[in-house]
């Protein structure tokens, strides 16, 4: 009887050299491992070019999409000069974050040589192609003025400096050194347009010179005020250019519309009775610098504009009024009052009764 063949411990190797006994095991566990490790790699991939695809948006978003900051600033570029130098100054001036981030992008772009040289106002924090549109189209561009009611010829001189290429200086002397001719400015007082720069928001060119910018704001005065019943001026015992004198008192004076016309007649039945207007607006006005509170010893300032010295009105306007602060003063509540008190909330009480305006002060100051 033949015996047993016995079965043999060695092992076959395949011909990939993985050992036959193991191609169960080891070899699918070393199959295993591979397509773990490809996942994974697939996965990095993916978030790679999701990374890559983010960083592009934000880019774009930085770079086409248009935020001014508040501040505006004034950059000169001289003739000849590199998207490096630029970089560095729009940079050093807060309008861009990154002067190599500016430069590669020129670069890419092919703009190197596109930039016009000239006096600019940009913004801190603009982003890359609204400058670079700005630099190529060159600095014959529109800027934005805004001039809000109650400013007076220097405040407005200020936010002309902000806006444009004319400086504070500049914009104070054309305000003050020539005749415009305005109908209801009489002629002792033409070099003093206080009261006439009209409040609003305008669009003007960058480089416009300073008597332009005034120029355009007396017109946009009597564009607004071309309608108003200036006859009613007569019946009110004044003259136009007093009514403008009374529209900017109520204009320091109220601050809710619906107040105005009783501010008016306030200043109107006082003006009627000879009785010292009593206004902080003229004190201040006649102060070297504005006041968060007047003091008795500012209430004794020699000025013509301070009404606590001085009966009737002061001699110019002192502020430049909106058309309701016009409005207001060309037709004044039919009221009788004679005093008024701030009631902390913006708004005022009136009375026609001395005591009665001596109870509600101390009331309010408690």
């Amino acid at each position: 009887m033949p015996r047993p063949r016995r079965s043999s411990s060695k092992p076959t190797w395949n011909i990939a050299g993985v050992r036959e006994t193991e191609r169960n095991g080891t070899a699918f566990e070393m199959n295993d491992g591979g397509k773990y490790r490809r996942r994974w790699f697939i996965v990095g991939i993916i978030c790679g070019l999701l990374l890559i695809a983010a960083l592009f948006i934000a880019l774009c978003v930085h770079y086409f999409y248009p935020s001014r900051g508040e501040e505006p600033v004034h950059v000169v570029i001289e003739e000849g000069e590199s998207a490096s130098q630029i970089a560095a100054k729009l940079h050093d001036n807060r309008v861009i974050t990154s002067a190599t981030l500016f430069r590669i992008l020129s670069w890419l772009q092919g703009k190197q040589g596109d930039f016009k040289p000239g006096s600019y106002i940009f913004y801190t924090g603009m982003h890359y192609g609204e400058v670079f549109a700005m630099l190529e189209a060159g600095p014959d561009y529109q800027v934005r003025l805004t001039v809000p009611e109650g400013l007076t010829v220097e405040q407005t001189a200020a936010r002309v400096a902000q806006a444009t290429m004319v400086s504070e200086q500049e914009f104070v002397a054309a305000a003050t050194g020539g005749d415009y001719g305005v109908a209801i400015i009489p002629q002792q007082n033409q070099d003093n347009l206080e009261g006439f720069l009209f409040p609003k928001t305008y669009e003007l060119q960058a480089d416009t010179a300073a008597r332009e910018v005034v120029e355009t704001l007396l017109a946009q005065f009597e564009a607004e005020t071309a309608n108003l019943d200036w006859g009613a001026a007569g019946e009110l015992g004044v003259s136009p250019y007093e009514v403008v004198i009374v529209a900017s008192l109520i204009e320091r004076e109220a601050v809710l519309d619906e107040e105005r016309p009783l501010v008016a007649a306030v200043i109107y039945n006082r003006l009627r009775i000879d009785m010292l207007l009593q206004i902080d607006a003229t004190v201040q006005y006649a102060l070297p610098e504005w006041k968060d509170a007047l003091t008795y010893d500012d209430l004794k300032t020699p000025s013509p504009y301070n009404t606590y010295l001085h009966k009737g009105l002061p001699p110019a306007p002192i502020c430049s009024p909106g058309l309701a602060s016009i409005k207001a003063a060309l037709s004044p509540a039919g009221a009788d009052y004679l005093y008024y008190v701030a009631t902390g909330d913006g708004g005022h009480f009136f009375t026609a009764d001395y005591n009665e305006f001596l109870r509600v002060k101390e009331e309010v100051q408690q």
